[in-house]
């Protein structure tokens, strides 16, 4: 089959082929809002994916939760750790592995873009690359559900709702009463679930959710000034890797004493929180199984004597609370706490 021309790209976009031609090349003197609506609807069409060759056995990755903005997420270790294991996996299967920086949008080329299959992480809603990779047919594999999967796609990711009680659980069991909740930044499946989760638990237990939206510029945990001052929490469940650092900045600078002023869990890959005095409570999302487990079921997408594909849906890795002295309160006698009163 013929893909669509370069004269139905410049139907579509009413402009004329020589308009369309510099565009997708990079040349000519063209508005930059012309040049991302003529590559848009390019992609939309899904030209030049009939003629583009397979890449010969490369894949591709791509960190679209905040796609387009400059961030370095190779610096956040639940990242380098996944995507380490994401290229040896791939290697070990005879495939390169190509890591898309953060800045990928709506200006990276998509439609020459030479990759065999896709690994998505925490693709969020209307994601404007998975727009454009669904429209080329690319095989594609997801490291947390989709906002709106399709039937047919595949999603490696861990139950964040039980994740969520349990760490919720485990505070109150060590006697927290008003536990905040560290999260609300990203629009990915993760942050919506665990926040969701959070909420349904606080109303069960008839309590006003204490949600703070996480600020990753905020390194001395300064949105935790207010809660902190007025001591209307003694506990903190961090979802965000920094998040941690940020609880203890700010509860040094209040006289706040971990665990005994305050309890702390952070979902978190990065082992230093397990040196830090007192050593911090974390919640391990086990990066490197769900690297293994999605590039294995992507290359096996590809693969048309592959033994056993990748059933549609959820495949499940899940998670583990390390508990550690930061989330460890032993109750003392005629204590107040907030929230007893």
């Amino acid at each position: 089959m013929s893909g669509p021309t370069l004269a139905d790209v410049a139907r579509a976009a009413e402009v004329s082929t020589a308009t369309v031609s510099h565009a997708l090349n990079g040349t000519g003197r063209l508005a930059e809002s012309t040049r991302r609506r003529v590559r848009e609807v390019a992609t939309t069409l899904g030209y030049g994916s009939q003629r583009i060759p397979r890449a010969g056995r490369n894949l591709g990755v791509a960190v679209t939760t905040y796609a387009g903005s400059a961030w370095n997420f190779l610096e956040i270790p639940y990242f380098a750790r996944l995507l380490t294991t994401a290229a040896a996996t791939a290697h070990a299967h005879g495939y390169a592995l190509t890591i898309l920086p953060a800045t990928c949008g709506a200006e990276t080329p998509w439609h020459t873009l030479a990759v065999d299959g896709m690994l998505l992480l925490d693709s969020p809603t209307d994601d404007p690359v998975l727009r454009a990779l669904r429209a080329r047919g690319i095989p594609l594999v997801f490291d947390g559900r989709p906002v709106d999967p399709r039937p047919g796609d595949v999603w490696v990711d861990n139950d964040h709702t039980a994740t969520t009680r349990e760490v919720l659980g485990h505070l109150a069991a060590s006697g927290a009463r008003r536990i905040a909740l560290h999260a609300g930044y990203g629009d990915e499946h993760y942050t919506r679930v665990v926040t969701r989760t959070y909420e349904q638990w606080c109303h069960e237990r008839g309590k006003a959710p204490l949600l703070l939206t996480f600020d990753p510029y905020d390194a001395p945990g300064h949105g935790f000034d207010a809660l902190f001052a007025a001591r209307a929490c003694d506990a903190v469940y961090a979802v965000y890797d920094p998040g941690g650092r940020q609880v203890l900045a700010a509860a040094a600078r209040h006289g706040l004493r971990i665990p005994d002023d305050l309890l702390l869990v952070c979902a978190s890959e990065d082992r230093a929180y397990a040196d830090n005095d007192p050593p911090v409570s974390t919640v391990t999302l086990h990066p490197e199984t769900i690297a293994e487990t999605a590039v294995t079921a992507l290359i096996s997408r590809l693969s048309p004597t592959a033994p056993l594909p990748p059933s549609p849906g959820a495949l499940a890795v899940p998670a583990t609370l390390h508990p550690r002295r930061s989330s460890r309160r032993r109750a003392r006698p005629g204590r107040t706490r907030p929230g007893d009163r």
